[in-house]
């Protein structure tokens, strides 16, 4: 599969988990929603009950932007598993329009209350995957 097969495989799925960097250099990783605009990824830090105002992965790329992707698909009939990666760079921004109304096209929940705080914005520098996705060779 190609970087382009990749990237519109990854846009269609519906969670992928996100991986940042600890500062003692372990992973930290969390299911994210989010949406593709070509080669960036926008995922919002929403409304949805968290255990910090500034949550771990937010503290993590202030720190260090180098962060994983992941949304992969799992069946028991395994000719169907597959699984693609966004590697990049991550900033924490505020909630933009664009990026919202991206969103907001993919879960209902943004159309009803409209993510307004900060934003993780990723830039990636390579996809990648493996496995049967629909529509690829």
């Amino acid at each position: 599969m190609n970087e382009a097969q990749a990237r519109e495989a990854f846009a269609k799925a519906r969670v992928a988990r996100l991986a940042t960097i600890n500062p003692d250099g372990s992973p930290h990783i969390v299911p994210i929603c989010f949406a593709v605009d070509g080669d960036v990824i926008y995922s919002a830090i929403d409304h949805k009950p968290k255990r910090s105002a500034h949550p771990q992965r937010i503290r993590n790329i202030n720190r260090d932007g180098r962060v994983t992707i992941l949304a992969d698909r799992y069946d028991d009939r395994w000719e169907n598993l597959w699984w693609i990666r966004a590697d990049g760079r991550a900033r924490v921004v505020s909630a933009g329009e664009q990026a919202v109304a991206l969103l907001a096209r993919r879960y209902e929940q943004y159309r009803e209350r409209p993510p307004r705080g900060e934003m993780i914005v990723v830039d990636v520098a390579r996809w990648s995957g493996w496995g049967n996705v629909p529509g690829t060779p």
